[in-house]
């Protein structure tokens, strides 16, 4: 049966761009040798007990950037598997290549834009949560069409997490905090556990990264903001 397009919306706004850094010896190393092992292709819908080899609680990660939240959640949740969705092929690289030297085997990635990915290949249903943290956020008011964050894109991601499971968002620009809150907080799919129009503390399993505290340094705050599936 071929999904309707309703079912998932064609993309018409990318809300990243393809910044393809200087791949290091390393990193193309670990692409070539170690993709095979956690790299994930997206032409099917995925079956992910049979990826993991295991029925476990499962946790997205969209555009983990050079992969330390992934690494560090992998780690201390072993009995949790782990999604990662990111475009730019040297975190990738670094992932894959820290997955091998740490060895962690409850963490694969995916390679493409998300919205794709997630219309087309993840199970309705199949996520007990969902990490965006940090993303572009297209600060100048003419770009605000491209950030992710969009009625649309909540709503598929409804679609995508178990009821009762977590959608958790972060970010260093309070405007954008602001219109996550209140596109998450207009879907009736989604409760705020904090209370309406309420940021989150910080939970404990969200490691605090490079780019977080380079942002504190520049006088950045950091809004946490989660959401329960109803």
């Amino acid at each position: 049966m071929t999904p309707s397009d309703s079912d998932h919306p064609a993309r018409k706004i990318r809300s990243f761009v393809r910044r393809e850094g200087r791949l290091t010896r390393g990193q193309q190393h670990a692409l070539q040798l170690l993709w095979p092992r956690f790299g994930l292709e997206t032409s099917t819908q995925l079956d992910l007990d049979k990826i993991f080899g295991r029925s476990a609680p499962r946790t997205l990660e969209i555009g983990f950037g050079n992969g330390d939240t992934l690494l560090t959640m992998a780690a201390d949740e072993p009995q949790t598997d782990f999604l990662g969705i990111e475009v730019h092929r040297p975190g990738v690289g670094r992932l894959l290549h820290e997955l091998e030297s740490r060895a962690l085997d409850n963490v694969r990635v995916i390679r493409e834009d998300a919205v794709p990915v997630l219309g087309n290949c993840l199970p309705d249903n199949s996520l007990d949560r969902l990490l965006l943290f940090f993303p572009d956020p297209w600060h100048k008011k003419r770009h605000h069409k491209r950030r992710i964050v969009q009625a649309e894109f909540i709503e598929l991601l409804a679609k995508k997490i178990k009821p009762g499971g977590i959608l958790h968002m972060a970010t260093d620009w309070e405007n954008y905090a602001e219109q996550m809150l209140e596109v998450t907080g207009s879907s009736t799919a989604f409760r705020n556990p904090a209370g309406a129009g309420n940021f989150s503390p910080r939970p404990g399993y969200r490691p605090t990264t490079k780019f977080e505290l380079r942002g504190r340094r520049l006088g950045h705050g950091v809004w946490d903001i989660l959401f329960e599936r109803c």
